[in-house]
């Protein structure tokens, strides 16, 4: 990210803080459209063919997943706590509200800016790590570690079960929130809750999706 480029302002500048549809008890900076916001973002950067701008929508497996971790507290409460992936932080604030000690993980500077706006603004403490866990040599080991829609491009998808299952053999307990995306690893996982979660058709193909919260086996 060039040094002149200020994340913060640009979220700022591009989101509003609104309430997530499935878990109105935590607000987020969002976008209200897709296309112009990945524009500005390569813009701003001066680079094309750049990502989606993951940390500016609720995603269906985030909210399921946030929405699964306030209803069961016990789940996270007083844990070491990894939010893989974190995009704008929701699954992190989540379990920091129902008191977890979290960790969000995400590469992307604009995403990484957007957690710590959304912390603050539903008044959590998260900590915030932008370097890429998924292939490093040596990773603390969490006792839970919460995944939402992670599943969505093979490579990606290989890359955070090889991690995932790193974790869980060091004793995490590995929690996933997810819409029934391409290469989730359904032979691997017990459903745990159902939601139909309100999503805009900017980011998916309509406007409630079904979606699970799965914890991952052996």
């Amino acid at each position: 990210m060039p040094p002149a480029t200020d994340p913060t302002a640009f979220v700022r500048a591009n989101s509003r803080l609104m309430p997530v549809a499935l878990v109105p008890e935590i607000r987020l900076h969002l976008a209200d459209a897709v296309v112009p916001l990945w524009q500005a973002t390569e813009a701003e950067l001066d680079r094309m063919m750049l990502p989606p701008p993951f940390w500016a929508f609720a995603w269906a497996g985030g909210q399921a997943l946030a929405r699964y971790v306030l209803d069961h507290p016990d789940s996270v409460a007083g844990r070491r706590v990894l939010d893989l992936a974190s995009g704008s932080g929701l699954v992190a604030i989540a379990a920091a509200k129902a008191g977890a000690t979290v960790t969000a993980a995400e590469i992307d500077g604009f995403a990484a800016a957007a957690i710590a706006l959304n912390a603050a603004a539903n008044g959590v403490g998260i900590a915030v790590e932008t370097a890429d866990l998924l292939d490093a040599p040596e990773v603390a080991a969490f006792e839970v570690v919460l995944v939402g829609d992670a599943f969505y491009e093979r490579d990606l998808a290989a890359r955070a079960l090889a991690f995932l299952d790193r974790q869980a053999a060091s004793g995490a307990r590995v929690l996933i929130g997810d819409p029934g995306r391409c290469y989730l690893p359904q032979a691997r996982l017990a459903r745990l809750a159902h939601y139909e979660v309100p999503v805009t058709r900017d980011i998916e193909d309509r406007e409630i999706k079904p979606t699970a919260v799965y914890a991952l086996g052996a």
